[in-house]
């Protein structure tokens, strides 16, 4: 007998587990070299953290000072470059749709 599809699990439902199974912890003991598979028992183990990551969150860079002569001509540099007009061949959107449209009606 088949399951209904409305009762099966999709991908965007499941989510991160925050239990491990027993081979799951056993590895990551032996990584941290807190349990020894010859010597140890499976049974009875420590508890182990399971670390969920935060949705959204991002590592802080770490900012490199910037000399004061250097971030005064960036600064100059950049408000000249906006200023200036746009670069030969270069079109403004309105232009770009009228010769779109022009070219539309020249197929027809």
């Amino acid at each position: 007998m088949t399951m209904d599809r409305t009762l099966k699990v999709h991908g965007g439902l499941v989510g991160k587990r925050s239990v491990l199974t027993r081979a799951e912890r056993i590895a990551r003991l032996t990584e941290e070299e807190k349990f020894n598979p010859q010597t140890d028992s499976p049974l009875g183990l420590p508890k182990v953290r399971v670390r969920l990551s935060k949705a959204g969150t991002k590592t802080k860079k770490a900012e490199e000072p910037k000399p004061a002569e250097a971030a005064e001509g960036a600064e100059s540099a950049k408000a000249e470059g906006a200023a200036a007009a746009p670069e030969k061949g270069a079109k403004a959107p309105a232009e770009k749709a009228a010769k779109a449209s022009a070219d539309k009606k020249k197929a027809e």
